[in-house]
Parts: structure tokens; sequence; C-alpha cells
């Protein structure tokens, strides 16, 4: 069973570097199957032989802080939940560029309970919240967003962003690994 686990934060900047092998490392540590990663920026795919839950995820972030020094929050989802919620991105449309959408996804078995700030606050960007994500369309980009840091901190659940374009590739990733 497939599963993905993204890291908030590493390999941004200088701060929190971490090795894409020593990810993988982490993940046979636990004695998880077929590691790969997507990109330098934690996202993991790799295979367990039954659905994880928060106590697998605990497990992953401190195999990652033994390998590395860092101290990373992270989520874990089952591959059929990862693809389910990228599917079912409402502003994903041909019109938009994969770069200016995000998904910001909610830890497994911990659901999103708020609201979007309203979208008079936002324009021109777009936010819909679902309990399993926050979907957001910015076409300035990320570091322009309208929405407050406050509003994040608010959620009370780990979440982690990713743009449409990296989900994409994480997708492809799930998809061969399926089929192969």
């Amino acid at each position: 069973m497939d599963h993905v686990a993204l890291l908030r934060g590493v390999n941004v900047g200088t701060a929190g570097r971490v090795p894409m092998a020593d990810l993988r490392g982490a993940a046979l540590d636990l004695g998880h199957e077929r590691p790969a990663t997507v990109l330098n920026s934690g996202n993991l795919v790799f295979s367990a032989a039954e659905p994880l839950g928060a106590r697998d995820a605990d497990a992953l972030r401190a195999a990652v802080r033994e390998r590395t020094g860092v101290d990373a929050e992270l989520v874990v989802l089952a591959a059929d939940a990862f693809r389910r919620i990228a599917a079912a991105n409402p502003l994903r449309d041909g019109a938009r560029e994969p770069r200016t959408l995000s998904v910001a996804f909610a830890q497994a078995g911990r659901p999103v309970v708020a609201e979007a700030p309203p979208a008079s606050d936002l324009a021109p960007e777009l936010m819909v919240v679902t309990g399993e994500a926050v979907y957001q369309w910015l076409p300035s980009g990320v570091l322009a967003s309208r929405v407050p840091a406050a509003w994040w901190r608010s959620l009370g659940v780990p979440v982690t962003a990713r743009n449409d374009a990296t989900v994409r590739r994480i997708e492809a990733l799930l998809e061969s690994r399926r089929a192969g």
C-alpha cells in the first residue's frame, strides 16, 4: 500500500536542509519499502504493509529528526487519499497555471474545520476550504498571498502546501508505481 509523506518547510532557503537520500533512508529505517522522493522539497512516496496513522507519522518525523537533526512537521496520507484530494481540486482548470494553484493537505483523520476568509479580502486570489484540504489560486504567487498567517495558525490541524505542478508530479509517480 503506497503512502505519501509531505514534510513542511524543508529545503526552503538555507534552514531545514534535508537530503532526499536521508528522507528515503528514514522510511527504510522504519521498515517501509520502495521509498522515492519527488523534487528536493520533502515529498516522499513509500510502501507500507498496512494503512498508516498518526503514530506512524510521528515515527517518521522522529526518524527524519534522528537522521538529519531537522524536526519538520509532516502530513502522511494513503496514496488513494492523496489522489482523491488532488483530483477534487475545484480550482484546477486548463486556464490556470499549475504553479499558481496550491493544495494544503491536512493530516489524515484530522479535518480542517475553518471557513475561508471573505473572498473580498482575498481578491484576486481564490480559496476553497474542505475537510481534507485548502485549495488556493494565487495569481501573484504564494509570497504575495493575502491570506493572513494568523488564519493558517487558527486551523488547529497540521497542513502542508504544494503547488499543483508538484502535486501532478507526485500523482504521476503514484501512477507509475501502480502500473509497475
